[in-house]
């Protein structure tokens, strides 16, 4: 009987570790797993518990494993519908990570000519630049940077987005009646690079929107991926005209 259960609780063992390293950021994507042999010297296990549990996580995303390399963490790879406004913790919480964000600017200012062309504003007024990073674990998911038009919006200014990010509060306090997604590709510059912790020219996936009110423009944002860790996800039926 005992020789039967060990294995079993050794099973549940290795993968609740791996699984609690991997999902607090203690392991990172990329992070190499110890090679089997290693696990089974660890736990003092067999090799076929081991390879049981490893492959459940291969199973489950949480690891990728590669021949002749050995087991590492999987990236979180997230989607988002383009048709829809999600939030991103909503999307960080679907790949199984933790999610938290940082404000890391917010400036009041008279909108410059760059922030109404943004916006899409025939005269000068005063908006609300924020800029925040929203985080899977420990590593970097997105960088937001956004425009709040105060015209439209004046609780804004009240705000300091320290513990709600900018896309929650404004669906929670402006009804929204149209929406524009512009999608597109760049090479990280030294600014984003740094934002989302990855080599400057490595390929981004950029997300812009802006919303309206009763045909007032209410925010213009930009969300900026690391290309491999996101994709965009449309559905649509054929046109019944």
């Amino acid at each position: 009987m005992s020789t039967t259960a060990e294995p079993a609780s050794l099973h549940q063992r290795i993968l609740s570790d791996i699984s609690e390293k991997i999902l607090s950021g203690v392991w990172a994507p990329g992070h190499r797993i110890p090679f089997e042999h290693e696990l089974t010297a660890q736990y003092n296990c067999s090799r076929m518990t081991v390879n049981k549990a490893l492959s459940q996580l291969a199973k489950a995303g949480l690891i990728e494993r590669r021949r002749r390399s050995g087991s590492f963490v999987r990236q979180p790879h997230s989607q988002a519908a383009i048709l829809e406004i999600h939030d991103i913790r909503t999307e960080v919480e679907a790949t199984g990570l933790p999610y938290h964000f940082e404000r890391i600017s917010r400036l009041k200012r008279r909108s410059s000519t760059e922030d109404r062309q943004l916006l899409g504003l025939d005269a000068a007024g005063p908006v609300l630049a924020v800029e925040c990073r929203h985080f899977a674990g420990k590593r970097p998911f997105c960088q937001e940077r956004r425009l709040i038009n105060l015209t439209a919006v004046p609780e804004a200014e009240e705000e300091e987005f320290l513990k709600i990010s900018p896309n929650p509060w404004l669906v929670g306090h402006v009804p929204w009646n149209a929406a524009e997604h512009r999608i597109r590709a760049m090479a990280a510059d030294e600014d984003v690079a740094s934002a989302l912790d990855i080599a400057a020219g490595s390929p981004c996936l950029v997300v812009e929107r802006r919303t309206w009110n009763a045909e007032r423009p209410v925010t213009q944002v930009r969300f900026v991926y690391a290309a491999e860790s996101h994709e965009l996800v449309a559905r649509f039926a054929p046109s019944q005209g």
